[in-house]
């Protein structure tokens, strides 16, 4: 008999795992090895969360639900040493829960609130070592895209800014019980060593980014007006008239620092 005996709540976007053929190729991608911490987001009925645990002897996980945590806990013994942190996880201080050793996350992320946890994740990237998620297909189509494209945009940038990003495989909706209405991806994300990044002032950078994107059709210089002009697009290197989702990212990175090196303006008398 099962433990979990709720069905899916549609509120918190549960779409739950079921077909064995992709959770085996999901551990595989992993490849969980000894000394590594693993972190779920969002275990479920833990159809990932059992294999990981029986594959690598120990993991915490990241749980909303309270109905799930009991249960949980109790198909976990004989499984392995398995950790539940309750908690909302836009609310989880994931350099915390990392200590001394850099985490390695997995999920079936919550598609309804997916991005919201990925720009969350992005601010503890330090503290990360690869992630691999499970999120709606167009999601990571536009984690992956390349500029010109018709799906690249803000959540490209900022993710290609300090991660790699690799699409892995695609996911049938009857994979999943209920099955959603949108095909899924796995996508692993490694971020890059902070002294590889070179964004001088990552808060710049978030703004400049989130201002390009706001309004698609508009210009850069346009879209950006709030920040620069248009000679400073110019002295940066970049076309005023260009369109945001033509540029690279590090186009994006060359602009927001050639703004975080203008000279403060003088205090008025």
């Amino acid at each position: 008999m099962s433990h979990f005996k709720d069905p899916p709540k549609k509120q918190l976007g549960q779409h739950f795992l079921t077909d064995r053929n992709v959770i085996d190729q999901i551990v595989r991608a992993v490849n969980p090895q000894p000394g590594d911490t693993l972190v779920e987001i969002g275990p479920g009925q833990g159809a990932i969360t059992f294999p990981l645990l029986k594959k690598h002897g120990a993991l915490t996980v990241i749980e909303f639900d309270r109905d799930l945590i009991t249960p949980l806990m109790e198909v976990s013994e004989g499984h392995g040493d398995l950790t539940i942190v309750h908690k909302d996880v836009l609310k989880v201080d994931f350099g915390k829960l990392a200590g001394e050793e850099r985490i390695r996350l997995v999920g079936n992320l919550p598609y309804n609130i997916s991005t919201p946890i990925l720009f969350h994740v992005l601010e503890h990237a330090e503290s990360v070592r690869d992630m691999h998620f499970m999120l709606q297909k167009e999601v990571v189509d536009r984690m992956a895209a390349d500029p010109g494209s018709k799906v690249f945009g803000r959540l490209s940038v900022m993710l290609q800014a300090t991660c790699e990003v690799t699409p892995l495989f695609d996911i049938g909706p009857l994979a999943f019980r209920p099955p959603p209405k949108v095909d899924s991806a796995v996508v692993r994300l490694v971020p890059k060593p902070a002294g590889s990044i070179g964004i001088d002032d990552p808060a710049l950078f978030e703004s400049l980014v989130r201002n390009a994107f706001g309004q698609r059709r508009k210009t850069l210089r346009n879209a950006v007006q709030q920040l620069c002009t248009g000679d400073e697009i110019l002295a940066a290197g970049l076309r005023p008239e260009a369109r945001a989702e033509q540029l690279e990212v590090a186009q994006f990175i060359a602009l927001a620092n050639y703004l975080a090196s203008r000279p403060a303006p003088a205090a008025s008398l």
